[in-house]
C-alpha cells in the first residue's frame, strides 16, 4: 500500500485568489499558482520522484514537482551528464538553463545502457512513488525498466512517460522534440505573419505544456492510488499536449471547412486585440475585446462615435470589422508616446502593455514584489538570477556532472561510514560536490547490499 500523506499545513482563510500561511511566512509561488507552505510541510513533501530523461519536457516536468516538496532524484548519463548543461549561454562552462531546470533536485550518474545501471534504477523505483521518463518509446523496455517489470514489485508506482507521439499508435517509436509536437499539433502553421514561414514562439513551448500535462497527471495519479492502492501510467505526447491548447480549431474545421491561418499579432474573431504603433515607432498591446472594455478603450480615445455604433457593441459585430478597427486604434496610438497610451489605458481601466524585453522584466516593480526573480547561489560561489520561488527547498546541488565510480573502487568503511576512492584516477575536483548513494538509499529506504558507490566530480 502506499505510504499514508500526512494533511497539508496551509490555510484558505484570505481574500479570494490568495492563500496564507497561518505562521504570517511567505508564499510560495510558481507558474501562476499561489500556495502558501512552510520548507518542511509542502503540498508533496515526502513524494519521491525518479527522474530518467533529458533536456526540458521531463526534467521540467520534475522541476515543479521539486519546487512544491518533492524529493527529485535525477540519473544522467556518464561523461556530461544531462546534454541541458551545455545549452545555449555557458558560464563558466555550465548551462545557466541548468540552473534554472535542475534547482531543488539531487543528481547522480548512471549509465542506463549498462546491466548496473539499471540494477540501480530498479532499485530507485522499488521506493520512488513517481518515476518520469521522456526516452523514445521501447527504451525503457528494452532495458528492463519498462513499468509492468517495475510495478511487480512497487504496484504503488506511478510512472509519466512523455513522448513525441505517445506510447502507442503507428508514429510512437519515432523521435519527437517539442518543436515536431508544436508542427504536428497545429500550433506552427497558425504562428507567425501570412507573408512569411510559419515561425517558431521563441521557448519550447511544445515541451513546457507536455510537462505540465505530466505534473496534472501525475498528481491525479496520486490521488487515484490514494483511493485504490494501485499506481499507473500517464501517457503524454508532446503532439497531444499541443493540440489540446488549440482553442476551436477543431470544431471549425468541422462546422465550417474553415483552416485556421497565421494573422500575425491579432486573433481572429476576437477584436480590438493587437499590437498597435505608437508614435516613437515602438508598440503597445490592447486588449480591448469586452464589450464594456471596448467601450472604456472608445472613451480613452475620444471615439463617442465608435462606442455607440450598435455594430460593435458585441464581439461578433467588431470581429465582422476587425482590420478596419485595428486601423482606427493604431491611428489614434501612432499619435502618441507608448507613455501616453499605457497611461490612458490604465486611466479607462483597459488591458494594456508594453511588449516586455528581459531587461524590462528584471527592472519591474511588480516582478519583484511578487517575487518571481530570485537570486539563488551557484556551486562557484557565485549568484545567478532566475524564475523564482519564495523558499528553495534544496537550492543548486551541484553544477557539475557526477559519475558513479566502479564499485571496487568504493569501499565502507564500518567504522566510520565513509568511503574510499582512487585519488589517482579520481582527483578532487575544486567545488566538486560528493554524494554518496548510501545517503540515496536511505531517502528511498533501498538496501543495496553492503556496497556503497560513491559520486565524485566529472574529470573532464
Amino acid at each position: 500500500m502506499p505510504p499514508e500523506w500526512g494533511p497539508n499545513d496551509y490555510s484558505t482563510t484570505a481574500k479570494p485568489g490568495r492563500i496564507r500561511r497561518p505562521d504570517g511566512g511567505l508564499n510560495f509561488r510558481a507558474f501562476g499558482c499561489a500556495l502558501a507552505m512552510t520548507s518542511t510541510s509542502r503540498p508533496l513533501a515526502g513524494v519521491r520522484v525518479l527522474e530518467m530523461g533529458a533536456l526540458i519536457a521531463g526534467p521540467f516536468c520534475c522541476k515543479i514537482l521539486a519546487e512544491f516538496g518533492a524529493d527529485v532524484v535525477k540519473l544522467e548519463p556518464p561523461g556530461l551528464g544531462d546534454p541541458l548543461r551545455k545549452w545555449r549561454f555557458l558560464k563558466d562552462g555550465t548551462s545557466v538553463w541548468w540552473h534554472v531546470q535542475s534547482r531543488n533536485k539531487r543528481s547522480v550518474t548512471v549509465d542506463l545502457r549498462k546491466p548496473e545501471g539499471q540494477a540501480i534504477a530498479r532499485a530507485l523505483a522499488v521506493k520512488a512513488d513517481i518515476v518520469v521518463e521522456n526516452f523514445r518509446p521501447g527504451t525503457l523496455e528494452d532495458w528492463g525498466l519498462d513499468y509492468d517489470t517495475l510495478a511487480a514489485e512497487n504496484p504503488g508506482l506511478v510512472m509519466v512517460r512523455i513522448s513525441g507521439y505517445g506510447q502507442t499508435g503507428p508514429y510512437h517509436t519515432r523521435p519527437g522534440f517539442g518543436v515536431i509536437g508544436e508542427a504536428v499539433g497545429g500550433l506552427r502553421h497558425v504562428t507567425g505573419t501570412p507573408d512569411r514561414p510559419p515561425s517558431r514562439t521563441g521557448v519550447s513551448i511544445g515541451d513546457t505544456l507536455a510537462a505540465l500535462y505530466g505534473v496534472i497527471g501525475a498528481l491525479m495519479a496520486l490521488e487515484g492510488r490514494r483511493r485504490s492502492g494501485k499506481g499507473q501510467v500517464v501517457d503524454v505526447a508532446l503532439y497531444e499536449a499541443v493540440f489540446s491548447v488549440m482553442e476551436s480549431m477543431l470544431p471549425e474545421f468541422d462546422a465550417f471547412g474553415a483552416v485556421r491561418e497565421r494573422t500575425g499579432s491579432i486573433l481572429p474573431g476576437i477584436a480590438p486585440t493587437s499590437a498597435y504603433r505608437c508614435s516613437d515607432g515602438s508598440y503597445v498591446l490592447i486588449a480591448g475585446n469586452g464589450d464594456s472594455i471596448f467601450r472604456r478603450l472608445c472613451g480613452a480615445m475620444g471615439r463617442a462615435d465608435l462606442a455607440a455604433d450598435p455594430s460593435l457593441a458585441h464581439n461578433d459585430g467588431r470581429a465582422a470589422k476587425q482590420a478596419w478597427l485595428d486601423g482606427e486604434i493604431e491611428h489614434w496610438t501612432a499619435a502618441h508616446s507608448p507613455d501616453a497610451v499605457l497611461t490612458a489605458m490604465a486611466e479607462a481601466d483597459v488591458p494594456a502593455s508594453r511588449i516586455y524585453t528581459v531587461r524590462d522584466i528584471v527592472a519591474d516593480a511588480h516582478y519583484r514584489a511578487r517575487g518571481m526573480i530570485r537570486e539563488i547561489a551557484t556551486a562557484d560561489g557565485g549568484t545567478l538570477k532566475v524564475p523564482g520561488d519564495e523558499d528553495p527547498v534544496l537550492g543548486v546541488f551541484s553544477d557539475r556532472p557526477k559519475t558513479l565510480l566502479a564499485a571496487a573502487q568504493c569501499l565502507l568503511h564500518a567504522d566510520a561510514g565513509r568511503n574510499v576512492r582512487d585519488q589517482q584516477s579520481h582527483p578532487p575536483l575544486p567545488g566538486a560536490v560528493r554524494f554518496d548513494l548510501q545517503v540515496l538509499a536511505e531517502t528511498f529506504e533501498v538496501a543495496l547490499e553492503s556496497r556503497v558507490l560513491a559520486v565524485e566530480g566529472d574529470s573532464g
